[in-house]
């Protein structure tokens, strides 16, 4: 149980770990702490963020969904090895777990099986979206492997943590299966291999560059961000404009094409009103 480091501290425990750290926007403010408590932290939750395209993931886990706002995580770790700080406070990313894991994370204990969904992760984990599909099919490149275990290994030698409180989400809340593609107990033990040495500042991911907020892009990046992105005010008619202030481009189309769609058959119906009122009014002059 620790209060949570400063946003200076962790981006420089990250970077003393080696990590090539890509700071996004303004990720140090950027929180839902007017939603709860962030803290006291109890240890790191490892997700996969079941999307493609590095841009594209790093710009979700930012700015999250209508249904489920940013940010989604504190780091994202794509699959070049760099991680791109998002935000930095409370996070929607845990949710809902077990407290019987969360006891055992702070004892530092093996983990029992999760069969509830009770206790307010948000609040007591650093977490950490990976770029991967999460079809067990996508790969897990070494660099990100190792970027994964050096971010979760320079959280818990800040605090003072065993690898045993570094735990993936499906260890925590019934139902989830992230991360998939390798094995919490083999980042466990990597982990622990890491924290037996001292924290190493010379590694690299390969093929590195300056790390820059504007990542390449290919054609589907530019298409997802162009049409399912919540960038455009919501029109003042729409009946959930408060809770739903941002749409995407996506969904004005949609909205343009239901009410152009369901044209015909309003005209048809008013022809029918007017031909009914031409019938009255012809009615009333036979009778006056």
């Amino acid at each position: 149980m620790a209060t949570p480091m400063t946003a200076s501290a962790f981006v420089k425990a990250l970077r003393d770990e080696g990590l090539t750290v890509v700071e996004v926007g303004d990720w140090r403010d950027h929180n839902r702490n007017h939603k709860g408590a962030w803290g006291p932290v109890n240890g790191v939750m490892i997700h996969h963020t079941v999307t493609r395209g590095s841009a594209r993931t790093v710009d979700i886990c930012r700015h999250g969904y209508a249904s489920l706002p940013g940010p989604l995580c504190h780091g994202v770790i794509t699959k070049d090895g760099r991680v791109h700080l998002v935000g930095y406070g409370r996070a929607n990313h845990a949710g809902l777990g077990d407290d019987d894991v969360l006891r055992a994370v702070v004892a530092e204990k093996a983990l029992p099986r999760d069969n509830e969904a009770n206790t307010d992760g948000n609040r007591h984990f650093y977490g950490f979206e990976c770029e991967n599909l999460g079809d067990g099919h996508d790969p897990w490149p070494a660099a990100q492997l190792e970027a994964i275990e050096r971010a979760a290994a320079a959280i818990c030698r800040h605090h003072g943590w065993n690898e045993r409180s570094v735990i993936g989400h499906l260890e925590w809340q019934p139902g989830k299966v992230d991360p998939r593609g390798f094995t919490m107990a083999s980042m466990r033990a990597r982990v622990a291999d890491r924290l037996d040495g001292p924290s190493s500042g010379g590694w690299k991911p390969s093929n590195p560059s300056t790390p820059k907020e504007d990542l390449d892009m290919d054609k589907g990046d530019v298409f997802d961000a162009t049409w399912d992105t919540d960038g455009l005010p919501a029109p003042t008619f729409a009946p959930d404009v408060k809770k739903n202030p941002r749409w995407t481009a996506s969904s004005y189309l949609r909205s343009i094409y239901n009410a152009v769609a369901g044209l015909p058959a309003a005209l048809a119906a008013l022809r029918k009103d007017v031909a009914a009122l031409r019938a009255d009014v012809a009615a009333l002059k036979k009778e006056s």
